[in-house]
């Protein structure tokens, strides 16, 4: 029986369907009668929120350590306003995104240090690992591909992470992968299948092992 608080947190490139199955997985684990909190990354709060539109607007050009700096503050806000409170409720949190995010975008992405994100990480999620990480895995073209186009607001363009190159995402989905493969007991990769339902299906079968 898993624990009445479980922290899940869902990982993956621009436009590989992580919101979709984020409200696919609140619903699915509503159903066995937990209490479920679903909340996102960069964001969740007021000032986390704020913070989300300076990084994803591109007429900023942030500097690499002006961003990882940016998302750590919103996280630290975040965990401490949002998370850690949830789960003294003895909540299931459900995070889009947290600290293997910025190992693979910072990290691998950016070419900062993975030591020093690292020290980041852990002070701004002070001390919090996830239970439970789904990494959803898609090929890095068509993914940003998808996510351009459906984002409503730089439709066509994207944001200003998603204006980045391929190459750039290619090195991120490396490091989502090996980072994995590092933390392969947390962190479980489903590759992303044609059809949501397919897809779905994965999901399941890995939190049914943890419920």
């Amino acid at each position: 029986m898993i624990k009445k608080k479980f922290f899940i947190t869902i990982e993956g490139c621009d436009g590989s369907g992580k919101t979709t199955h984020c409200l696919f997985l609140k619903k699915y684990i509503k159903q066995k009668c937990y209490d479920v909190m679903l909340t996102r990354e960069p964001g969740g709060t007021i000032c986390s929120e704020v913070i989300r539109k300076i990084l994803l607007d591109p007429k900023f050009n942030l500097v690499p350590l002006t961003e990882l700096f940016l998302y750590e503050a919103a996280r630290a806000q975040h965990v401490k306003e949002v998370i850690i409170p949830s789960l003294n409720l003895n909540k299931v949190v459900i995070c889009d995104r947290f600290f293997d995010t910025t190992i693979a975008y910072q990290g691998y992405g950016r070419k900062l240090d993975l030591k020093f994100i690292d020290k980041l990480n852990s002070i701004a999620s002070y001390g919090i690992i996830p239970d439970l990480t789904i990494y959803f895995d898609i090929e890095s073209s068509y993914g940003i591909d998808i996510a351009r186009k459906s984002n409503s607001k730089y439709k066509n363009f994207g944001d200003r992470m998603e204006r980045e190159s391929i190459e750039f995402y290619n090195n991120v989905r490396k490091g989502y992968l090996i980072n994995a493969k590092k933390n392969s007991k947390r962190i479980k990769i489903v590759k992303v299948k044609k059809t949501i339902v397919s897809t779905q299906k994965l999901v399941k079968k890995i939190v049914d092992m943890v419920l």
